[in-house]
């Protein structure tokens, strides 16, 4: 049997990654009206904009280019965020994925910088190189969003270049127009040292645990 590209439910201790349903559109309406100041560069949904975003997701899912992920914060119990896994490329015999992107990433104002990013980031790598087997993992971003390349390369990803007039710009007043595109990749050989680089980084955003027996 075929390769299935399909994310599963991925949970750490901030954040649990959930395949993306129209269950999610109330959280994910409710966080995309957040203050969208950050937003210029990336594709966030508003409230009357979601059933149609997360349609749109899905349709992809069926044509098996992408993975989608509703990011639900586990203090709140609610939907935050979106990410997903997409551009899947499968080895040269077939079987399995050779490289994946990791991306269509947004997360509420108040979501940012709590560590749900990171966290993300982590779970999603994680299951690529480890259970995936894959040899790299892309991630890209308009070149103008500094904000985002700086966070991509906190999260372990290295700088590849600038590719003109790549993608689809989500600047408003540039519909239909083209971005450049900043290109990341994290390599197999290179997930051991970018693992312990996340890990120590959410080793001061996860909750103490819980104590294991009365004293």
């Amino acid at each position: 049997m075929g390769f299935r590209f399909e994310g599963p439910v991925l949970e750490g201790a901030l954040v649990r990654l959930e395949p993306l349903e129209h269950r999610h559109a109330a959280d994910l309406a409710r966080a995309g009206e957040e203050d969208r100041s950050s937003y210029r560069f990336t594709r966030v949904p508003g409230a009357d904009e979601v059933e149609g975003y997360i349609d749109a997701q899905l349709a992809r899912a069926a044509a098996g280019k992408l993975a989608p992920y509703a990011q639900v914060d586990l203090a709140s119990g609610r939907a935050v965020g979106a990410t997903s896994y997409g551009d899947p490329r499968p080895w040269p015999d077939g079987e399995g994925l050779c490289a994946v992107e990791v991306g269509f990433t947004w997360l509420a104002a108040s979501a940012q910088g709590t560590g749900v990013n990171t966290e993300a980031k982590y779970l999603l790598f994680r299951h690529a190189f480890e259970e995936w087997k894959v040899a790299r993992v892309d991630l890209t971003t308009d070149a103008r969003n500094l904000w985002s390349r700086t966070a991509i390369e906190r999260a372990g990803a290295r700088f590849e270049g600038v590719l003109r007039n790549w993608s689809r710009s989500w600047v408003p007043g540039e519909d239909g127009g083209l971005r450049d595109s900043a290109v990341f990749s994290v390599i197999a050989e290179e997930w051991p040292e970018c693992r312990a680089g996340l890990e120590r980084r959410l080793r001061g955003k996860r909750p103490a645990a819980e104590p294991s027996g009365r004293r």
